[in-house]
C-alpha cells in the first residue's frame, strides 16, 4: 500500500508540473501583442540605430513612399512583379519618390524572418534589391513546410555574393533586432497586413495599382509635371 501511494504522489506530482507549465504557456501567450508581437525578442541599439530602411532614390526626392511587407505574402509578391517595375522606372529613377522598404514579418508564418534575413544578409554585401527580387520570385518554391534556408542560400550563389559570409551572418541572426524593430514600428503606425504603403502620413493597405501610387505622389508634389500614366495592359 505504501509504494502504491508513492506512486500516486510522483503520478499527482507530474500532474501539476504539466499543468503549471500550461499555464506559463498560457500567460505568456497572453503577453503577446494584438498584433502577436514576442515580448521576450531581444532589441539592441546595434541593430537598428541609424537604420532607415531599405531605400531607393534620392534623399531630394519630393515624396517618400514606406513598403512594409512580408516575404510569404502572395500580394506582396505580385507588387514586386507587376507594380514595381512602373514604380521604380517611372517615379523613383525620375526622382520622383524615395522608395523605402521596411520587414512586416507576418507573425503566422514561421519562414517570414528567415526569409527577411537572408535579404538583409544580401544587403550587407550591396545585392538587397537582387536578393528581393529572386525571393519573391520563388515564393512558391520555397514558402512550404520544411527549412528554406537552402533555397535562400542557392539564391546567394546565384547572384555571386560570398556564400560563406553569408552563411556567418544567417547563423548568427545578426540582423534579427532590425526585422523585429521594423515589425514593432510598423504595428505602432496602424500596419496590420501586407502590403501597407504609408504616404504622406496616411496608410493604404493592399497591393496598390501603379496609376493609384502616381496619383498619391503627384498630389503631394503638386508643382512637379505629372507622372506617366502605365501603359495599357494588352
Amino acid at each position: 500500500m505504501a509504494a502504491k501511494a508513492g506512486g500516486s504522489g510522483r503520478f499527482l506530482m507530474v500532474l501539476v508540473a504539466i499543468a503549471a507549465a500550461g499555464g506559463l504557456a498560457l500567460w505568456q501567450s497572453t503577453r503577446r501583442g494584438t498584433a502577436g508581437t514576442p515580448v521576450d525578442a531581444a532589441l539592441l541599439p546595434a541593430d537598428t540605430a541609424g537604420f532607415r530602411g531599405y531605400v531607393l532614390g534620392s534623399d531630394a526626392a519630393p515624396v517618400e513612399i514606406v513598403e512594409y511587407a512580408d516575404y510569404t505574402c502572395p500580394h506582396c509578391a505580385a507588387f514586386s512583379a507587376v507594380q514595381f517595375p512602373d514604380v521604380r522606372s517611372r517615379l523613383v529613377d525620375a526622382g520622383r519618390v524615395r522608395w523605402v522598404f521596411r520587414d512586416f514579418p507576418l507573425q503566422n508564418n514561421p519562414h517570414s524572418r528567415t526569409a527577411a534575413h537572408a535579404a538583409a544578409c544580401a544587403a550587407d554585401q550591396g545585392r538587397f534589391w537582387e536578393m528581393q527580387d529572386a525571393i519573391f520570385q520563388a515564393q512558391a518554391q520555397w514558402a512550404r513546410p520544411g527549412n528554406p534556408t537552402g533555397a535562400f542560400r542557392g539564391m546567394a550563389r546565384a547572384l555571386g555574393l560570398d556564400v560563406g559570409a553569408w552563411n556567418d551572418c544567417m547563423d548568427s541572426q545578426r540582423h534579427a533586432g532590425r526585422i523585429e524593430a521594423s515589425y514593432l514600428e510598423g504595428s505602432r503606425l496602424g500596419v496590420n497586413s501586407t502590403p501597407t504603403f504609408l504616404i504622406g502620413g496616411k496608410l493604404y493597405p493592399g497591393n496598390q495599382p501603379y496609376d493609384r501610387l502616381r496619383a498619391l505622389a503627384d498630389s503631394l508634389a503638386p508643382a512637379a509635371p505629372p507622372a506617366p500614366t502605365a501603359p495599357a495592359t494588352p
